[in-house]
């Protein structure tokens, strides 16, 4: 079933994010292996890839190519999990803090456009898509939220120059959702 082009463009962004934040955290935890943190990361990790195999099955079940940059998510996630676990845990975490409060506020705007696309008058022939869309996006918003909660009681706030650090993971992030939505 074809999707309009605005809920292509949804899919495949999503899909980038998650595979994005998949290599994040396969990254800290290649560096901080054996670490307390890991059972913390791992969880988040697991949920990630949930969201990851439900973005890919809807490219595929709705003939979505992914971003053409998934090869520079592939490397720049995994790298952006390594290195804020280079520093320390607590960097680990404010990058998780950074990625999420991106994300969240991402997710939003998508449920915001999902629940416009809704109506009688704009969802005329009643998308199903629409509504499973926005569940799905909602599930994943909670989780991503849930993620943020985890990463501020693990002291990623309290991480070394967090201002800067979350401020670099910030304009990454946003970059990478920008250029994922265009190809």
């Amino acid at each position: 079933m074809v999707v309009s082009k605005p809920l292509q463009s949804m899919l495949r962004v999503n899909q980038a994010g998650e595979y994005g934040a998949v290599r994040i955290y396969q990254g800290q935890m290649t560096i901080l292996k054996g670490k307390e943190t890991t059972k913390t990361l791992q969880h988040m990790l697991d949920q990630e890839k949930q969201h990851l195999a439900g973005f890919n099955a809807f490219l595929i079940e709705h003939n979505v190519a992914p971003t053409l940059f998934t090869p520079l998510w592939h490397v720049g996630g995994y790298a952006m999990g390594a290195i804020s676990a280079m520093i320390s845990e607590k960097a680990a975490h404010a990058c998780t803090i950074a990625v999420e409060e991106v994300i969240d506020a991402h997710y939003q705007s998508q449920i915001d456009q999902l629940e416009a696309m809704d109506g009688p008058i704009s969802n005329p022939i009643n998308d199903p898509m629409v509504s499973e869309f926005k569940d799905f996006f909602q599930k994943c918003q909670a989780e991503e939220i849930e993620h943020k909660k985890i990463a501020e009681n693990n002291g990623g706030r309290d991480a070394p120059l967090y201002p800067v650090l979350t401020a670099a993971v910030k304009a990454v992030s946003t970059f990478a959702i920008w250029l994922s939505k265009k190809i």
